[in-house]
């Protein structure tokens, strides 16, 4: 038993696990000391322990990874494939890798899905399962599951032609475990558009077809099928709406009902890189109408479905329990994703997030907050309403690893600075100007950041008039190198890598107005691997 500054902390050996308890203790008015009970591993080889290796967000088990593919529930599970380099942790030709889920949180890691072959490497797509043996690949009994992709042909892009890009079919007759590529490939032809590329392939109930919606320069193209081999082209989209900084990729569309009403709407999302609002790459979003042929939107405004700088190439599962809608994005940014400080793996995705519509001064707003199951994972450390701070007075949070934890508060919607820091003096900077109606990521001294230019370069400014209320609830889930902010509920939702020399520790709230803050609580992440 140890005593040290009034905290009382007890522990010992179990095998190779080290076992720690200690009390919370408040000191003085400003300063508040937070300690978890928790098991350490003391082996420092431990698998997915490596610098800066998420512990509650899915990374490859080693090499390079970018974006989301494939994502299909089917009988249980969630399959999530990527784009994949398993021979080196920079891009490479690509392959899909593949994991699997019972609840979005927990993953295991399977073997490689899609190989290159000689039509090319094997680009972002889509996967269904085709209930109804539409395909004639499998059978009703034994419905095969359908991957389409986007086949990309390096020695005719280095030879000049416009079309080495093609859509491809693969299909799986044990649910995922293995693949068979078509043998009459590629399904769709390029007719010489650059950039032909990244496939959403859904099943449209009300019009009983297979839809598609792909990407051709700076515009979608939208398709029908029968079958999912044969494709009608129907209309195109985008041409003179949106951003166009750079190339439209990873296209997906769907269908949600608007809270608090009966309207339903269609969402379409668009990746684009460059052109995103801080810096590189960004998914953008548009609310409108979709008949199974063709998009069209009243929208004038850009919006982003993450105002942060690392959520890109986003897309959701096809045939989720109760229609959910479950969004997944590339955690990283094309500006630097080939450089960040990792060894031995590359990239992670998001947290998996609900997404859901409202309408917010007569504006519709795509929200996205993380998955129910995501609750599982939280032990609770600290719950307590602090009331009020003073003008220019600093509540500071002691805590041994806000880099695997969530932060909880309900605010005034009035200014508030948030610092994260540590010993070595790396700060993470988050600011609410009310009067502005801005809210700012400051990780210019957050720890590693010389790796790239961009990366630490500036800071990262948002305006947000979606936020009406008297209150702001702020959710704050932090990583060993990432940082995701959710306010009121995911109406503006902000991802960032961060690249801390050490945990930080410290947490410090300060205004300079008089500022009610209340129900902050603190949470402890288990880690999934």
């Amino acid at each position: 038993m140890k005593f040290a500054n009034n905290i009382i902390s007890i522990f010992f050996f179990l095998g190779s696990t080290f076992f720690l308890f200690s009390c919370k203790k408040e000191e003085g008015n400003n300063i508040i000391a937070i300690t978890s009970s928790e098991k350490i591993k003391i082996d420092s080889t431990e698998k997915y322990k490596e610098p800066f290796r998420p512990q509650f967000h899915f990374s490859p088990e080693k090499k390079w990874m970018n974006d989301p593919n494939g994502m299909v529930y089917y009988k249980g599970i969630y399959h999530l494939f990527y784009q994949y380099y398993p021979d080196d942790i920079v891009w490479g030709p690509m392959h899909w890798g593949h994991a699997t889920s019972t609840d979005l949180i927990h993953w295991t890691h399977k073997k490689i899905a899609l190989f290159p072959d000689k039509l090319g490497m094997i680009f972002s797509g889509s996967a269904v399962v085709d209930i109804d043996n539409t395909s004639g690949l499998g059978t009703k009994e034994n419905p095969p599951m359908i991957a389409v992709f986007t086949y990309h042909d390096m020695a005719g892009e280095k030879g000049g032609r416009t079309d080495y890009q093609t859509q491809g079919l693969s299909y799986s007759l044990d649910e995922g475990e293995t693949w068979l590529k078509y043998e009459k490939n590629p399904i769709v032809k390029n007719s010489g558009v650059k950039d032909f590329r990244d496939p959403k392939v859904f099943w449209n109930n009300e019009t009983k077809l297979w839809n598609m919606v792909l990407v051709a320069g700076d515009h979608a193209q939208f398709y029908t099928s029968e079958n999912l081999i044969n494709w009608k082209f129907e209309s195109q989209f985008g041409e003179n709406i949106g951003a166009h900084g750079g190339v439209w990729e990873c296209p997906d569309i769907f269908k949600l009902k608007v809270a608090n009403s009966n309207e339903e709407k269609w969402v379409l999302l668009i990746s684009i890189n460059p052109g995103a609002p801080n810096g590189g790459s960004g998914t953008q979003y548009f609310i409108g109408d979709f008949d199974g042929k063709s998009f069209k939107t009243t929208q004038k405004d850009i919006k982003w479905i993450d105002n942060g700088a690392d959520n890109y190439a986003g897309v959701t599962y096809n045939n989720t329990p109760d229609n959910k809608r479950i969004f997944i994005g590339w955690m990283s940014n094309w500006s630097y994703a080939r450089d960040t400080p990792t060894k031995n793996w590359r990239s992670a995705m998001t947290l998996p997030r609900e997404l859901s519509l409202e309408k917010i001064n007569n504006n519709y707003v795509l929200k996205n907050s993380p998955v129910e199951p995501f609750k599982k994972q939280l032990v609770s450390e600290f719950s307590k309403d602090i009331l009020p701070i003073k003008p220019n007075q600093k509540v500071t949070f002691t805590y041994e690893n806000f880099n695997q934890s969530e932060v909880k508060f309900k605010a005034s919607s009035k200014n508030l600075k948030l610092v994260f820091s540590n010993e070595v003096n790396d700060s993470l900077v988050l600011n609410y100007d009310a009067v502005q109606k801005n809210f700012s990521i400051d990780r210019r001294h957050s720890g590693i950041v010389n790796f790239e230019k961009s990366f630490g370069e500036k800071i990262h400014n948002t305006k947000i008039p979606n936020i009406t209320t008297e209150t702001i609830d702020y959710q704050i889930v932090i990583d060993w190198s990432s940082i995701e902010i959710f306010l009121n509920g995911g109406v503006y939702s902000f991802t960032e890598q961060i690249f801390p020399s050490k945990p930080y520790t410290k947490l410090s709230i300060q205004s300079d107005e008089k500022l009610e803050i209340k129900n902050v609580t603190i949470h402890r992440i288990k880690g999934i691997w």
